[in-house]
Formats: structure tokens, sequence, C-alpha cells
């Protein structure tokens, strides 16, 4: 069963990446609709329903916990430069974490507000613990995929809900994308609307993208993150202190060698991660989603306040409209989103998108583990 598992894992990540590289207009039509890496789900859920394979409980999901998780967090977490981010400026830094803030703190408001306004959505959320599927959506937000898996498994979500809230999750960030795309078309009318001259850089060298490096230093960061990642599983046991302490090392190892290639291990991450997503696919039942229309409207309500607060943050720091849509795609899109939403506006503008998406990879753990211990008060 473990090598029927490996080989599906395998055929879904190559699967997943062969989709991303595709330029037909009827592919690009679907995966703007259902992303790739939603794909890395549905593979093995489908290829084991029919062949009939329970790989549910196969030893190559305590391998995704123990090593390829910790990996994919050491790496995404060392692709962020400090660098990077002295070339934006504070403000927009400041408008991208109010952002994040208000995703992270704005669902255990909202369902606060319940408990005297509407109980059946109060005790939806908490007695029939709804609320821990709420906590991965914050780290999909803010963090992305990476995040999103490390929160289900510190929040224990169960399976089928998690896959039930990342469906729902999907199909509001392509929504909520489409609306970026025209919101940062109008940005020059908001600036001219509340009087707002904010000039930005027209372009900042793009140091994310994978450079003509030595074949020396790759091979180097990459024994490196082999090294502390096997060292991990033998030293630490706790998956919370695991994943703080790697997450540590990354920002470490990242800035302070000097020849690491930031943008290589972010290829590595991305890659781990769809192998996460495709295990996880191998225990995954769709057959029923039972997903309450409450908290359908609750998450419709929560994305729109992150919006409303990152554009009151605008107006009071007078910043250039077009950073709220930059900002909000970092926060909820992520790495090929935000420079994509961007790209409407302006392309030279693209690496600061890149460099905000790197921020947001790499808070997103941490701004759901406050929305775990604010849930907690209940």
């Amino acid at each position: 069963m473990l090598y029927y598992g490996i080989l599906i894992t395998g055929l879904t990540v190559f699967l997943v990446k062969w989709l991303e590289r595709q330029d037909t207009k009827i592919i690009k039509v679907v995966l703007d609709w259902f992303p790739a890496i939603l794909f890395a789900y549905v593979i093995p859920a489908v290829i084991t329903r029919f062949s009939g394979l329970d790989l549910s409980r196969i030893e190559l999901h305590s391998w995704s916990r123990d090593l390829i998780m910790p990996m994919a967090i050491l790496t995404v977490m060392s692709a962020l430069s400090f660098k990077q981010l002295r070339i934006i400026g504070i403000r927009p830094i400041l408008l991208f974490a109010l952002g994040s803030l208000s995703v992270a703190i704005a669902p255990v408001i909202m369902v606060w507000i319940t408990k005297f306004g509407y109980a059946p959505i109060f005790d939806l959320m908490i007695h029939e613990e709804y609320w821990k599927g709420m906590v991965p959506i914050v780290g999909s937000w803010i963090g992305g995929s990476t995040s999103q898996l490390v929160l289900k498994e510190l929040v224990d979500c169960p399976d089928q809900l998690f896959i039930t809230i990342l469906v729902m999750d999907n199909i509001l960030v392509n929504i909520w994308t489409l609306m970026m795309f025209q919101f940062i078309k109008k940005s020059d009318f908001w600036n001219r609307w509340f009087k707002i001259n904010d000039e930005v850089p027209d372009f900042v060298p793009d140091e994310i993208e994978i450079s003509a490096n030595t074949q020396k230093w790759l091979w180097i960061t990459a024994i490196i993150c082999v090294l502390v990642v096997v060292s991990s599983y033998f030293w630490i046991g706790n998956f919370l202190a695991k994943i703080l302490i790697l997450s540590l090392t990354g920002l470490l190892l990242g800035n302070f060698i000097r020849h690491w290639n930031h943008a290589f291990s972010l290829k590595i991450g991305g890659y781990l991660i769809i192998t996460i997503m495709a295990i996880l696919g191998l225990k995954l039942n769709f057959e029923t989603f039972n997903l309450p229309p409450g908290i359908i409207v609750f998450a419709v309500i929560w994305i729109l306040i992150h919006f409303l607060v990152m554009f009151a943050g605008a107006i009071l720091m007078k910043l250039h409209f077009a950073w709220i849509p930059i900002g909000s795609m970092a926060n909820v899109g992520g790495i090929s989103t935000a420079p994509a939403v961007t790209a409407a506006y302006n392309e030279e503008w693209m690496p600061y998108a890149v460099i905000l998406a790197i921020l947001s990879m790499v808070t997103g753990t941490t701004w759901g583990m406050l929305t775990i211990w604010l849930f907690s008060w209940f």
C-alpha cells in the first residue's frame, strides 16, 4: 500500500506542475476558477475512490508530518531576505500588517458579536467546533498552503471539515481576486477622490526569480536544509516547538549565509507544498460536503471587513490606493496572484508584490496562532 501511495503522490505532483505550465486557453480558464494546487487534493481522492484503495493509514502520512512539512516550512522561511523589505518602506508594510491583523482577529470578534445577536451561529462555531475550520483559513489567506496545513494540525481540524472549508475558501478567493483586478485599475480615481499624492519608485530588481547561481551553492542550500530537518526529527519531539524552531532557523539561514539562494529554496518549498497536499488527498472523502449557509455568509463578511480595514488604513496613512489590492492579494492570494493583480496597474511594481507575498508566507502561522489563542477565550 505504501508503494501505491508514493506512486499516486508522485503522479499528482507531476500533473499539478504540468497544469501550471500550460498555455492552452481552456486550461487557463479552468485554472482561473479552480487553481492547479487544488488538483493536488482532487487527483489522489479520485484515484483512491475508483481504485478501491484505502491509503488513509499508510506510513506516508507520518512522513509528511514529521519530515516533508518541516522541510517546507524551513525552505519557505529561508526565502525571506530582510534586504528586500527595506526597499518598499514602512507604510506599505504597515498597511499589509493591518490587513493581516484584520484577517486574524475579525472572525473572533464576529463570533463574539453573534453570541449576543445571533446565537445559532455562535453555537455552530463554538459548540459544534466549526471555528476549527476558520483557523486554517487564516493560515491560507495570510501564509498560504504551508501555514494552512500547519494550523490544521495545530488546531486538530477534522479532515472532512478542512476539505469543505478549502473548497469554499478557493471559490471565495478566486472571486476576490477578480474584484481586486478591477479595484487596482481604479486606484488613480480613488487617489484623486481622497487627494492622495503618494508616489512609489517604478522599479525594484526582482530577487525572487531563480538566478544563475553556481551549482556549488545550490547544492549547499539543499544539503543544509536536509541536515537541519533530519536533526529536528531526532532532537525535537513536540510538533509546535519544531515548527517555531525551524521557522527561526530558516530566517537565520536566509539572512546570515551570504550566498543562500532564496529563490531556489522558495521553489523547493513550492514542490513540497504540493506533495503535502497530495498526501493529504489520499485520505479525503468528497462524498459529503455539508457546510451551513451561515458559515459561507460569515466568510464573505470576514473578507469584506479585511478590505474595509485596509481601505481606512490607506486613507489615514495617505498611501497610494494601489497598495490596498496589492496588500490584500499578498495576504489573501499569495505569491502568484499578488504580482498578477499588480501587473494590471503597473508591471514594474510586481517585485513589491512578490516581497509582500513572501512576507505573508512566513508570517501566516504566527497570525493563525493568535487566532487560536483568541478563540481559546471561549
